[in-house]
Protein backbone atom coordinates (compact mmCIF):
# COMPACT_ATOMS: atom_id res chain seq x y z
CA UNK A 1 0.00 0.00 0.00
CA UNK A 2 1.25 3.29 -0.84
CA UNK A 3 2.02 5.95 1.39
CA UNK A 4 -1.10 8.54 0.10
CA UNK A 5 -3.26 5.00 0.03
CA UNK A 6 -2.40 4.85 3.94
CA UNK A 7 -2.80 8.28 4.33
CA UNK A 8 -6.51 8.12 2.58
CA UNK A 9 -7.67 5.34 4.21
CA UNK A 10 -6.09 6.57 7.84
CA UNK A 11 -8.90 9.15 8.11
CA UNK A 12 -12.09 9.72 9.09
CA UNK A 13 -14.81 11.45 7.43
CA UNK A 14 -14.41 14.86 8.41
CA UNK A 15 -17.53 16.57 7.03
CA UNK A 16 -15.57 18.02 3.52
CA UNK A 17 -18.23 18.85 1.54
CA UNK A 18 -19.89 21.17 -0.74
CA UNK A 19 -21.37 24.19 1.70
CA UNK A 20 -25.28 24.09 1.71
CA UNK A 21 -27.42 26.38 -0.10
CA UNK A 22 -28.79 28.36 3.12
CA UNK A 23 -25.07 29.40 4.61
CA UNK A 24 -24.41 30.06 1.05
CA UNK A 25 -27.36 32.44 1.04
CA UNK A 26 -26.65 33.46 4.55
CA UNK A 27 -23.25 34.91 3.48
CA UNK A 28 -24.03 36.18 0.54
CA UNK A 29 -26.69 38.55 2.19
CA UNK A 30 -23.59 39.75 4.47
CA UNK A 31 -21.42 40.22 1.72
CA UNK A 32 -24.31 42.29 0.09
CA UNK A 33 -24.96 44.35 3.01
CA UNK A 34 -21.05 45.21 3.36
CA UNK A 35 -19.59 48.42 1.56
CA UNK A 36 -16.13 47.68 -0.11
CA UNK A 37 -12.95 49.36 -0.89
CA UNK A 38 -13.20 51.49 -4.59
CA UNK A 39 -10.69 49.22 -6.37
CA UNK A 40 -11.12 47.10 -9.26
CA UNK A 41 -11.74 43.27 -7.73
CA UNK A 42 -10.43 41.34 -10.84
CA UNK A 43 -6.53 40.51 -12.15
CA UNK A 44 -4.37 42.27 -13.98
CA UNK A 45 -5.65 40.89 -17.22
CA UNK A 46 -8.93 42.04 -16.32
CA UNK A 47 -10.65 38.76 -15.22
CA UNK A 48 -13.41 39.38 -12.49
CA UNK A 49 -12.96 37.37 -9.25
CA UNK A 50 -15.56 36.73 -6.98
CA UNK A 51 -15.61 37.30 -3.52
CA UNK A 52 -15.40 33.41 -2.81
CA UNK A 53 -14.19 30.26 -4.36
CA UNK A 54 -16.00 26.92 -2.89
CA UNK A 55 -16.35 23.26 -4.12
CA UNK A 56 -19.42 24.27 -6.16
CA UNK A 57 -16.97 26.48 -8.30
CA UNK A 58 -15.57 23.35 -9.82
CA UNK A 59 -19.17 21.26 -10.14
CA UNK A 60 -18.56 18.88 -13.73
CA UNK A 61 -14.55 19.16 -13.65
CA UNK A 62 -12.95 16.47 -14.46
CA UNK A 63 -11.19 15.22 -11.20
CA UNK A 64 -8.56 13.39 -13.62
CA UNK A 65 -7.34 16.83 -14.47
CA UNK A 66 -5.54 17.39 -11.43
CA UNK A 67 -3.69 14.21 -11.16
CA UNK A 68 -0.28 14.01 -9.45
CA UNK A 69 2.91 15.39 -10.69
CA UNK A 70 5.09 13.55 -13.06
CA UNK A 71 2.22 11.97 -14.56
CA UNK A 72 0.08 13.08 -17.51
CA UNK A 73 -2.09 15.56 -18.18
CA UNK A 74 1.18 17.06 -15.70
CA UNK A 75 -1.18 20.00 -14.14
CA UNK A 76 0.59 19.54 -10.89
CA UNK A 77 4.26 19.46 -12.46
CA UNK A 78 6.33 18.30 -15.35
CA UNK A 79 8.41 15.87 -13.13
CA UNK A 80 7.26 13.65 -10.03
CA UNK A 81 9.74 14.82 -7.68
CA UNK A 82 9.81 18.39 -8.59
CA UNK A 83 12.22 20.53 -6.11
CA UNK A 84 12.64 17.98 -3.64
CA UNK A 85 14.97 16.06 -6.15
CA UNK A 86 16.07 19.27 -8.02
CA UNK A 87 15.95 22.87 -7.86
CA UNK A 88 15.05 24.53 -10.48
CA UNK A 89 17.87 26.40 -12.53
CA UNK A 90 18.71 29.68 -11.33
CA UNK A 91 19.25 32.07 -14.41
CA UNK A 92 19.94 35.48 -14.73
CA UNK A 93 19.88 36.95 -18.25
CA UNK A 94 22.78 39.22 -18.76
CA UNK A 95 24.73 40.94 -21.67
CA UNK A 96 26.69 44.43 -22.31
CA UNK A 97 29.33 45.32 -23.89
CA UNK A 98 32.24 43.26 -25.67
CA UNK A 99 32.31 39.86 -25.37
CA UNK A 100 35.04 40.31 -23.11
CA UNK A 101 32.91 42.44 -20.32
CA UNK A 102 30.29 40.09 -20.51
CA UNK A 103 32.27 36.87 -20.46
CA UNK A 104 33.66 38.58 -16.41
CA UNK A 105 29.99 38.89 -15.60
CA UNK A 106 29.38 35.48 -16.00
CA UNK A 107 32.53 34.47 -13.57
CA UNK A 108 31.24 36.76 -11.39
CA UNK A 109 27.67 35.12 -11.48
CA UNK A 110 29.02 31.34 -11.74
CA UNK A 111 31.14 32.48 -8.62
CA UNK A 112 27.85 33.84 -6.51
CA UNK A 113 25.69 30.44 -6.91
CA UNK A 114 24.16 30.55 -10.41
CA UNK A 115 23.47 27.66 -11.93
CA UNK A 116 23.07 28.44 -15.52
CA UNK A 117 23.90 31.09 -18.35
CA UNK A 118 20.97 32.92 -19.86
CA UNK A 119 23.21 35.23 -22.87
CA UNK A 120 21.75 38.92 -23.97
CA UNK A 121 22.76 40.29 -27.20
CA UNK A 122 22.85 44.31 -28.17
CA UNK A 123 20.19 45.13 -30.67
CA UNK A 124 22.92 44.91 -33.75
CA UNK A 125 23.42 41.02 -33.10
CA UNK A 126 19.50 40.61 -31.98
CA UNK A 127 18.56 42.07 -35.82
CA UNK A 128 21.62 40.32 -38.02
CA UNK A 129 23.65 43.13 -38.23
CA UNK A 130 27.51 43.06 -37.41
CA UNK A 131 28.90 45.54 -34.80
CA UNK A 132 30.88 47.33 -38.09
CA UNK A 133 27.52 47.59 -39.88
CA UNK A 134 26.38 51.78 -40.28
CA UNK A 135 23.17 50.47 -38.94
CA UNK A 136 24.74 49.46 -36.07
CA UNK A 137 26.11 52.46 -34.86
CA UNK A 138 25.68 53.88 -31.49
CA UNK A 139 23.73 50.72 -30.65
CA UNK A 140 27.21 48.30 -29.78
CA UNK A 141 27.06 46.61 -26.76
CA UNK A 142 24.59 49.19 -25.33
CA UNK A 143 21.93 46.80 -24.40
CA UNK A 144 23.33 43.29 -24.47
CA UNK A 145 26.59 41.70 -25.78
CA UNK A 146 27.87 42.41 -29.06
CA UNK A 147 28.46 39.15 -30.91
CA UNK A 148 29.54 39.32 -34.86
CA UNK A 149 31.37 36.13 -35.51
CA UNK A 150 32.72 32.88 -33.81
CA UNK A 151 35.40 34.95 -32.47
CA UNK A 152 33.43 37.29 -30.44
CA UNK A 153 31.69 33.61 -29.18
CA UNK A 154 34.79 32.35 -28.50
CA UNK A 155 35.80 35.51 -25.81
CA UNK A 156 32.09 35.09 -24.57
CA UNK A 157 32.93 31.81 -22.72
CA UNK A 158 36.50 31.71 -22.64
CA UNK A 159 37.23 29.60 -19.18
CA UNK A 160 33.51 28.27 -18.76
CA UNK A 161 33.24 25.03 -19.79
CA UNK A 162 30.45 23.94 -22.45
CA UNK A 163 30.11 20.62 -21.09
CA UNK A 164 29.37 21.92 -17.65
CA UNK A 165 27.17 24.85 -17.89
CA UNK A 166 23.78 25.28 -19.49
CA UNK A 167 23.64 27.99 -21.90
CA UNK A 168 20.63 29.71 -22.73
CA UNK A 169 20.61 32.50 -25.91
CA UNK A 170 17.97 34.73 -26.32
CA UNK A 171 18.14 35.30 -30.77
CA UNK A 172 15.15 34.90 -32.41
CA UNK A 173 15.34 36.30 -36.26
CA UNK A 174 19.41 35.14 -36.79
CA UNK A 175 18.95 32.28 -34.46
CA UNK A 176 20.07 29.72 -36.30
CA UNK A 177 23.66 31.71 -36.98
CA UNK A 178 24.35 32.42 -33.41
CA UNK A 179 23.73 28.47 -32.62
CA UNK A 180 26.09 27.25 -34.88
CA UNK A 181 28.61 30.00 -33.30
CA UNK A 182 28.26 28.57 -29.96
CA UNK A 183 28.51 24.58 -31.44
CA UNK A 184 31.41 25.45 -33.23
CA UNK A 185 32.50 27.66 -30.07
CA UNK A 186 32.27 24.48 -27.59
CA UNK A 187 34.14 22.46 -30.71
CA UNK A 188 37.40 24.96 -29.93
CA UNK A 189 37.12 24.44 -26.29
CA UNK A 190 37.16 19.78 -27.35
CA UNK A 191 33.20 19.85 -25.91
CA UNK A 192 31.20 17.44 -28.84
CA UNK A 193 27.83 18.78 -29.82
CA UNK A 194 26.02 15.91 -27.65
CA UNK A 195 27.49 17.12 -24.37
CA UNK A 196 26.28 20.92 -24.81
CA UNK A 197 23.17 21.46 -22.73
CA UNK A 198 20.57 24.63 -23.05
CA UNK A 199 18.31 26.58 -25.44
CA UNK A 200 18.26 29.03 -28.17
CA UNK A 201 14.89 30.89 -28.12
CA UNK A 202 14.24 31.06 -31.80
CA UNK A 203 10.49 31.25 -31.28
CA UNK A 204 9.93 33.54 -34.55
CA UNK A 205 6.01 33.65 -34.34
CA UNK A 206 6.48 35.45 -31.27
CA UNK A 207 8.42 38.24 -33.06
CA UNK A 208 5.64 38.93 -35.87
CA UNK A 209 3.47 38.70 -33.09
CA UNK A 210 5.11 41.22 -30.45
CA UNK A 211 8.73 41.67 -30.37
CA UNK A 212 9.75 42.71 -33.77
CA UNK A 213 13.32 40.87 -34.27
CA UNK A 214 12.82 39.37 -37.15
CA UNK A 215 14.59 38.83 -40.36
CA UNK A 216 13.03 36.80 -42.96
CA UNK A 217 9.37 36.08 -44.12
CA UNK A 218 7.71 33.89 -41.97
CA UNK A 219 8.29 30.60 -44.25
CA UNK A 220 11.65 30.52 -44.67
CA UNK A 221 11.55 31.53 -40.57
CA UNK A 222 10.15 28.15 -40.06
CA UNK A 223 11.90 26.53 -42.38
CA UNK A 224 15.31 27.29 -40.54
CA UNK A 225 13.85 26.30 -37.08
CA UNK A 226 12.01 22.90 -38.64
CA UNK A 227 15.62 22.42 -39.95
CA UNK A 228 16.85 22.93 -36.48
CA UNK A 229 14.59 20.34 -34.91
CA UNK A 230 15.81 17.83 -37.28
CA UNK A 231 19.60 18.43 -36.84
CA UNK A 232 19.31 19.04 -33.09
CA UNK A 233 17.58 15.72 -32.69
CA UNK A 234 20.40 14.15 -34.75
CA UNK A 235 23.05 16.01 -33.12
CA UNK A 236 22.67 17.82 -29.37
CA UNK A 237 20.18 15.49 -28.04
CA UNK A 238 20.85 17.39 -24.62
CA UNK A 239 20.14 20.79 -26.69
CA UNK A 240 16.66 22.42 -26.68
CA UNK A 241 16.78 23.90 -30.69
CA UNK A 242 13.47 25.92 -29.07
CA UNK A 243 11.90 28.25 -26.25
CA UNK A 244 7.98 28.57 -27.20
CA UNK A 245 7.91 32.22 -25.24
CA UNK A 246 4.88 33.80 -24.11
CA UNK A 247 7.16 36.31 -22.69
CA UNK A 248 7.58 38.64 -24.74
CA UNK A 249 3.61 38.58 -25.78
CA UNK A 250 2.86 39.41 -22.34
CA UNK A 251 5.04 42.33 -22.09
CA UNK A 252 3.67 43.82 -25.21
CA UNK A 253 0.23 44.38 -23.37
CA UNK A 254 -1.46 40.74 -23.73
CA UNK A 255 -3.32 39.22 -21.27
CA UNK A 256 -2.49 35.73 -19.42
CA UNK A 257 -5.18 34.04 -21.27
CA UNK A 258 -3.91 35.45 -24.42
CA UNK A 259 -0.55 34.74 -23.40
CA UNK A 260 -1.06 31.46 -22.88
CA UNK A 261 -3.48 31.13 -25.74
CA UNK A 262 -0.97 32.54 -28.24
CA UNK A 263 2.04 30.35 -26.61
CA UNK A 264 0.78 26.85 -26.90
CA UNK A 265 -0.85 28.02 -30.20
CA UNK A 266 2.61 28.71 -32.10
CA UNK A 267 4.35 25.72 -29.83
CA UNK A 268 1.87 23.53 -31.83
CA UNK A 269 2.42 24.71 -35.05
CA UNK A 270 5.63 24.33 -34.96
CA UNK A 271 4.87 20.98 -33.93
CA UNK A 272 2.69 20.78 -37.49
CA UNK A 273 5.87 22.18 -39.17
CA UNK A 274 8.11 19.40 -38.41
CA UNK A 275 5.72 16.86 -39.22
CA UNK A 276 4.99 17.47 -42.69
CA UNK A 277 8.49 17.64 -42.76
CA UNK A 278 8.44 14.11 -42.18
CA UNK A 279 9.89 13.89 -38.78
CA UNK A 280 8.61 11.55 -36.24
CA UNK A 281 7.15 13.80 -33.37
CA UNK A 282 8.43 11.76 -31.03
CA UNK A 283 11.87 12.71 -32.29
CA UNK A 284 12.00 16.16 -31.74
CA UNK A 285 8.91 17.31 -29.01
CA UNK A 286 10.44 16.32 -26.77
CA UNK A 287 13.17 18.69 -26.95
CA UNK A 288 10.72 21.90 -27.52
CA UNK A 289 10.95 24.06 -24.46
CA UNK A 290 8.59 27.25 -23.33
CA UNK A 291 8.98 30.58 -21.51
CA UNK A 292 6.64 32.16 -19.91
CA UNK A 293 6.15 35.99 -17.99
CA UNK A 294 5.42 36.39 -14.85
CA UNK A 295 3.15 39.10 -13.86
CA UNK A 296 2.01 40.86 -10.68
CA UNK A 297 -1.10 38.91 -10.00
CA UNK A 298 -0.25 36.13 -7.92
CA UNK A 299 -2.71 33.54 -8.18
CA UNK A 300 -3.23 33.88 -12.07
CA UNK A 301 0.49 33.53 -12.88
CA UNK A 302 0.30 30.34 -10.59
CA UNK A 303 -2.90 29.21 -12.77
CA UNK A 304 -1.51 29.98 -15.95
CA UNK A 305 1.46 27.49 -15.73
CA UNK A 306 -0.62 24.71 -14.21
CA UNK A 307 -3.34 25.28 -17.34
CA UNK A 308 -0.13 25.45 -20.16
CA UNK A 309 0.95 21.66 -19.06
CA UNK A 310 -2.63 20.82 -19.00
CA UNK A 311 -3.50 21.81 -22.49
CA UNK A 312 0.04 20.67 -24.10
CA UNK A 313 -0.21 17.68 -22.86
CA UNK A 314 -3.96 16.95 -23.98
CA UNK A 315 -2.72 18.41 -27.26
CA UNK A 316 0.01 16.57 -28.10
CA UNK A 317 -1.22 13.07 -26.79
CA UNK A 318 -4.76 13.33 -28.68
CA UNK A 319 -4.72 15.65 -31.29
CA UNK A 320 -0.80 15.05 -32.60
CA UNK A 321 -0.36 11.81 -31.95
CA UNK A 322 2.71 11.91 -29.48
CA UNK A 323 3.41 8.52 -27.80
CA UNK A 324 6.32 9.32 -25.87
CA UNK A 325 5.35 10.85 -22.05
CA UNK A 326 8.44 13.78 -22.86
CA UNK A 327 6.08 14.93 -25.99
CA UNK A 328 3.32 15.50 -23.57
CA UNK A 329 5.41 16.93 -20.61
CA UNK A 330 5.65 21.18 -21.02
CA UNK A 331 9.05 22.17 -19.32
CA UNK A 332 9.14 25.85 -18.42
CA UNK A 333 11.56 28.55 -18.22
CA UNK A 334 10.25 31.61 -16.51
CA UNK A 335 10.74 35.36 -16.01
CA UNK A 336 9.48 38.00 -13.77
CA UNK A 337 7.64 40.66 -15.42
CA UNK A 338 10.08 43.22 -17.03
CA UNK A 339 7.31 45.13 -17.89
CA UNK A 340 5.47 45.70 -14.13
CA UNK A 341 9.03 47.32 -13.14
CA UNK A 342 9.04 51.22 -12.25
CA UNK A 343 11.54 53.74 -12.69
CA UNK A 344 9.58 55.66 -9.84
CA UNK A 345 11.10 53.90 -6.14
CA UNK A 346 13.15 51.40 -8.33
CA UNK A 347 13.79 49.36 -4.90
CA UNK A 348 10.16 48.45 -4.64
CA UNK A 349 10.92 46.27 -7.85
CA UNK A 350 12.74 44.36 -5.20
CA UNK A 351 9.67 43.53 -3.68
CA UNK A 352 7.58 42.98 -6.91
CA UNK A 353 10.32 40.60 -8.34
CA UNK A 354 10.04 38.28 -5.08
CA UNK A 355 6.48 37.60 -4.87
CA UNK A 356 6.67 37.15 -9.15
CA UNK A 357 9.29 34.49 -8.28
CA UNK A 358 7.49 32.57 -5.78
CA UNK A 359 4.36 32.30 -8.20
CA UNK A 360 6.61 31.23 -10.34
CA UNK A 361 7.91 28.16 -7.89
CA UNK A 362 4.57 27.67 -7.24
CA UNK A 363 3.18 27.27 -10.27
CA UNK A 364 6.50 24.35 -11.17
CA UNK A 365 8.91 26.27 -13.25
CA UNK A 366 11.90 24.39 -14.29
CA UNK A 367 14.16 27.71 -14.45
CA UNK A 368 14.27 31.33 -13.43
CA UNK A 369 15.17 34.59 -13.95
CA UNK A 370 14.67 37.12 -11.34
CA UNK A 371 14.63 40.73 -13.19
CA UNK A 372 17.05 43.48 -11.04
CA UNK A 373 15.77 46.22 -9.04
CA UNK A 374 17.07 48.66 -12.21
CA UNK A 375 16.30 47.40 -15.53
CA UNK A 376 14.11 50.17 -16.31
CA UNK A 377 16.71 52.77 -16.18
CA UNK A 378 20.03 50.33 -17.56
CA UNK A 379 21.73 47.03 -17.68
CA UNK A 380 21.84 45.82 -14.18
CA UNK A 381 24.96 46.72 -11.89
CA UNK A 382 26.70 43.81 -10.15
CA UNK A 383 24.60 45.09 -7.12
CA UNK A 384 21.60 44.12 -8.48
CA UNK A 385 22.33 41.31 -10.20
CA UNK A 386 23.29 39.59 -6.71
CA UNK A 387 20.32 40.75 -5.12
CA UNK A 388 17.82 39.49 -7.72
CA UNK A 389 19.82 35.89 -7.28
CA UNK A 390 20.01 36.27 -3.74
CA UNK A 391 15.86 36.64 -4.19
CA UNK A 392 15.87 32.90 -5.51
CA UNK A 393 18.08 31.59 -3.18
CA UNK A 394 16.03 33.08 -0.04
CA UNK A 395 12.97 31.46 -2.20
CA UNK A 396 14.68 27.90 -2.61
CA UNK A 397 16.56 27.81 0.61
CA UNK A 398 14.13 29.81 2.98
CA UNK A 399 11.06 29.82 1.91
CA UNK A 400 9.99 26.53 2.40
CA UNK A 401 7.99 26.57 -0.83
CA UNK A 402 10.28 23.82 -2.22
CA UNK A 403 9.34 21.07 0.72
CA UNK A 404 5.85 19.86 -0.60
CA UNK A 405 5.26 19.74 -4.60
CA UNK A 406 2.33 22.08 -5.91
CA UNK A 407 1.10 22.86 -2.55
CA UNK A 408 -1.60 25.23 -3.60
CA UNK A 409 -3.26 22.42 -5.64
CA UNK A 410 -7.33 21.71 -4.45
CA UNK A 411 -7.45 25.48 -3.68
CA UNK A 412 -10.92 26.09 -4.88
CA UNK A 413 -9.70 29.51 -6.46
CA UNK A 414 -6.40 28.32 -8.13
CA UNK A 415 -8.10 25.21 -9.37
CA UNK A 416 -11.26 27.35 -10.95
CA UNK A 417 -8.58 29.75 -12.31
CA UNK A 418 -6.41 27.19 -13.81
CA UNK A 419 -9.97 25.48 -15.05
CA UNK A 420 -11.00 29.12 -16.67
CA UNK A 421 -7.41 29.69 -18.12
CA UNK A 422 -7.93 26.41 -20.40
CA UNK A 423 -11.13 27.65 -21.13
CA UNK A 424 -10.54 30.29 -22.58
CA UNK A 425 -7.07 29.20 -24.22
CA UNK A 426 -9.03 26.70 -26.13
CA UNK A 427 -12.05 29.15 -27.59
CA UNK A 428 -8.59 31.55 -28.70
CA UNK A 429 -7.40 28.45 -30.34
CA UNK A 430 -10.25 28.38 -32.37
CA UNK A 431 -10.42 31.62 -33.23
CA UNK A 432 -7.11 31.25 -34.65
CA UNK A 433 -8.16 28.27 -36.35
CA UNK A 434 -10.90 30.66 -38.07
CA UNK A 435 -8.43 32.94 -39.59
CA UNK A 436 -7.00 30.22 -41.06
CA UNK A 437 -4.02 29.55 -38.78
CA UNK A 438 -0.79 31.06 -37.15
CA UNK A 439 0.54 32.30 -39.60
CA UNK A 440 -2.36 33.89 -41.65
CA UNK A 441 -3.38 35.76 -38.24
CA UNK A 442 -0.14 36.83 -38.44
CA UNK A 443 -0.60 38.23 -41.79
CA UNK A 444 -3.51 39.94 -41.14
CA UNK A 445 -2.37 41.94 -37.99
CA UNK A 446 -4.79 40.11 -35.93
CA UNK A 447 -2.36 39.10 -33.29
CA UNK A 448 -0.52 42.68 -32.92
CA UNK A 449 -4.40 43.88 -32.97
CA UNK A 450 -5.53 41.58 -30.10
CA UNK A 451 -2.20 42.47 -27.90
CA UNK A 452 -2.82 46.24 -28.47
CA UNK A 453 -6.39 46.36 -27.33
CA UNK A 454 -5.13 44.60 -23.88
CA UNK A 455 -2.49 46.75 -23.51
CA UNK A 456 -5.13 50.01 -24.00
CA UNK A 457 -7.17 48.49 -21.51
CA UNK A 458 -4.77 48.01 -19.27
CA UNK A 459 -2.75 51.09 -19.22
CA UNK A 460 -5.97 52.57 -19.05
CA UNK A 461 -6.82 51.28 -15.88
CA UNK A 462 -3.77 52.51 -14.19
CA UNK A 463 -4.35 55.83 -15.75
CA UNK A 464 -7.62 56.71 -13.91
CA UNK A 465 -6.81 55.36 -11.00
CA UNK A 466 -8.46 52.28 -11.23
CA UNK A 467 -5.91 49.94 -10.72
CA UNK A 468 -2.80 51.03 -8.44
CA UNK A 469 0.90 50.91 -8.97
CA UNK A 470 3.09 51.73 -5.87
CA UNK A 471 4.59 54.99 -6.46
CA UNK A 472 3.51 55.55 -9.67
CA UNK A 473 -0.25 56.57 -9.04
CA UNK A 474 -0.61 56.36 -5.42
CA UNK A 475 1.78 56.23 -3.08
CA UNK A 476 4.23 58.84 -4.78
CA UNK A 477 6.00 59.95 -1.94
CA UNK A 478 9.42 60.30 -3.21
CA UNK A 479 8.94 58.88 -6.60
CA UNK A 480 11.14 61.78 -8.10
CA UNK A 481 14.89 61.65 -7.93
CA UNK A 482 16.46 58.68 -8.96
CA UNK A 483 18.67 57.42 -5.78
CA UNK A 484 20.36 54.39 -7.25
CA UNK A 485 23.92 53.95 -9.29
CA UNK A 486 23.44 52.72 -12.60
CA UNK A 487 26.04 50.88 -15.08
CA UNK A 488 27.41 52.86 -17.85
CA UNK A 489 28.45 51.35 -21.15
CA UNK A 490 31.85 53.21 -22.25
CA UNK A 491 31.69 54.61 -25.53
CA UNK A 492 34.66 52.88 -26.53
CA UNK A 493 33.19 49.27 -26.47
CA UNK A 494 32.26 50.55 -30.27
CA UNK A 495 35.42 50.90 -30.92
CA UNK A 496 36.96 48.25 -29.57
CA UNK A 497 34.62 45.90 -31.21
CA UNK A 498 35.22 47.35 -34.46
CA UNK A 499 38.66 47.45 -34.24
CA UNK A 500 38.51 43.72 -33.26
CA UNK A 501 36.43 42.55 -36.27
CA UNK A 502 39.24 44.18 -38.69
CA UNK A 503 41.55 42.20 -37.28
CA UNK A 504 39.55 38.93 -37.61
CA UNK A 505 38.69 39.52 -40.78
CA UNK A 506 42.58 40.09 -41.48
CA UNK A 507 43.51 36.68 -40.35
CA UNK A 508 40.79 34.28 -41.76
CA UNK A 509 40.78 32.74 -45.26
CA UNK A 510 38.35 34.82 -47.48
CA UNK A 511 38.22 31.91 -49.88
CA UNK A 512 36.84 29.73 -47.54
CA UNK A 513 34.39 32.33 -46.21
CA UNK A 514 33.03 33.15 -49.99
CA UNK A 515 32.81 29.22 -50.80
CA UNK A 516 30.95 28.36 -47.75
CA UNK A 517 28.74 31.46 -48.03
CA UNK A 518 28.09 30.29 -51.51
CA UNK A 519 26.99 26.98 -50.34
CA UNK A 520 25.05 28.17 -48.06
CA UNK A 521 22.69 30.51 -50.51
CA UNK A 522 22.63 27.17 -52.61
CA UNK A 523 21.31 25.38 -49.77
CA UNK A 524 18.82 28.32 -49.30
CA UNK A 525 17.11 27.39 -52.92
CA UNK A 526 15.11 24.33 -53.32
CA UNK A 527 16.46 21.84 -55.82
CA UNK A 528 13.66 22.75 -58.73
CA UNK A 529 15.44 26.32 -58.37
CA UNK A 530 18.96 25.08 -59.12
CA UNK A 531 19.71 24.56 -55.28
CA UNK A 532 20.69 21.96 -53.01
CA UNK A 533 18.21 22.39 -50.55
CA UNK A 534 20.54 20.87 -48.06
CA UNK A 535 19.86 21.20 -44.14
CA UNK A 536 20.86 24.81 -42.95
CA UNK A 537 22.35 23.87 -40.07
CA UNK A 538 25.51 22.17 -41.52
CA UNK A 539 26.08 24.89 -43.93
CA UNK A 540 26.24 27.82 -41.42
CA UNK A 541 28.22 26.11 -39.37
CA UNK A 542 30.76 25.75 -42.00
CA UNK A 543 30.67 29.28 -42.59
CA UNK A 544 30.61 30.00 -38.72
CA UNK A 545 34.05 27.64 -38.76
CA UNK A 546 35.73 29.46 -41.51
CA UNK A 547 34.91 33.35 -39.71
CA UNK A 548 32.17 33.81 -41.54
CA UNK A 549 30.49 37.38 -40.14
CA UNK A 550 26.58 37.25 -38.71
CA UNK A 551 26.00 39.58 -41.36
CA UNK A 552 27.53 37.92 -44.25
CA UNK A 553 25.44 34.58 -43.44
CA UNK A 554 22.19 36.24 -42.65
CA UNK A 555 23.17 38.29 -46.18
CA UNK A 556 23.89 34.97 -48.05
CA UNK A 557 20.69 33.66 -47.23
CA UNK A 558 18.30 37.10 -47.47
CA UNK A 559 19.38 36.82 -51.24
CA UNK A 560 17.10 33.49 -51.32
CA UNK A 561 14.83 34.29 -48.72
CA UNK A 562 14.05 37.92 -48.79
CA UNK A 563 13.12 40.20 -45.73
CA UNK A 564 9.61 40.35 -43.88
CA UNK A 565 7.52 43.82 -43.88
CA UNK A 566 4.83 43.76 -40.73
CA UNK A 567 1.09 44.45 -42.69
CA UNK A 568 -0.22 47.81 -41.46
CA UNK A 569 -3.19 46.86 -39.53
CA UNK A 570 -4.03 50.16 -37.41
Amino acid sequence: MSTIERKVRGKKDIGARPPEPAAIDAWQAIDDATPKRDVLFSTVSGREVNPLYTELDRVGADPAAIGLPGFYPFTRGPHATMYRTRLWTMRQFAGFATADDTNARYKYLLAHGQTGLSVAFDFPTLMGFDSDHPRSLGEVGVCGVAISSLADMERLFEGIPLDQVSVSMTINGPAIILFCFFVAAAEKQGVAPDAIRGTVQNDILKEYQAQHAWVFPPEPALRCIVDMFAWCSEHTPKYNPISISGYHIREAGATAAQELAFTLRNGFEYVERGVQRGLDVDAFAPRLSFFFDVHNDFFEEIAKLRAARRIWARGMREKYGAKDPESWRLRTHAQTAGVSLTAQQAENNIVRVAYQAMAAALGGTQSLHTNSMDETLALPTEKSVRIALRTQQILAYESGVTNTIDPLAGSYFVESLTDELERDALEIFEEIDALGGVVPGIEQGWFQQQIAMSAMRQQREIERGERIIVGVNDFTEGSGAIEIDTLKIDPSVERRQVAGMAAMRAKRDDARVKATLAALTSACRAPAEGGSGDNLVSKILDCARAYGTLFEIRHAMETVFGSFKEPVFF
